[in-house]
C-alpha cells in the first residue's frame, strides 16, 4: 500500500514456524531504496499515523533542492525517509517466538506515491533444542 506502514508480523512468524528452531536470529533484508523496515507500535493505529505525518513533515515532497525526480515528486524523499530510517532489522527468537515487546510489530515502511512490489529477504539462524 503507497506511503504507510504496513505490518507483515504474521508472516515473519509463519516463516520462523516453518523452520522449526527454538532458538537463534530473525534477520530481515528489505532489497529497495524508497520504503524501509520498522519495528512499531502495533496496537494503536494512531502511534502509526503520527509517525507518518512527522515524516512527511520532516521531508516534504516539492523541496526544490532536490534535483533527482525521475520517477516524480516523491522520488527523493522516499530515498532520503529510507536512509534516516532502517533497511534490515535483526530480531531473536526463543522458544520459538519472537523476542518482540507487547506492542511492537515490524513494519513494511512505504514511501512512495504509487504502488510498488517489494521483495524482503528473511534469513533464519538458529538451532533445535
Amino acid at each position: 500500500m503507497p506511503k504507510q506502514l504496513n505490518e507483515f508480523t504474521a508472516e515473519v512468524k509463519e516463516v520462523l514456524r516453518a523452520k522449526g528452531f527454538s532458538h537463534g536470529l530473525v534477520t530481515l533484508f528489505c532489497k529497495h531504496t524508497s520504503c524501509s523496515l520498522v519495528i512499531m507500535e502495533n496496537a494503536d493505529p494512531t502511534a502509526q499515523r503520527d509517525l507518518e505525518g512527522y515524516m512527511e513533515r520532516l521531508v516534504p515532497e516539492g523541496d526544490p533542492n532536490f534535483t533527482h525526480n525521475y520517477e516524480g515528486s516523491d522520488d527523493m524523499p522516499s530515498h532520503i525517509k529510507m536512509a534516516l530510517t532502517r533497511t534490515s532489522e535483526s530480531i531473536p527468537f526463543v522458544d520459538g517466538s519472537l523476542c518482540l515487546g507487547t506492542w511492537q510489530g515490524i513494519f513494511l515502511w512505504e514511501h512512495r506515491a504509487n504502488p510498488h512490489l517489494r521483495q524482503i529477504v528473511v534469513c533464519v539462524d538458529g538451532h533445535r533444542n
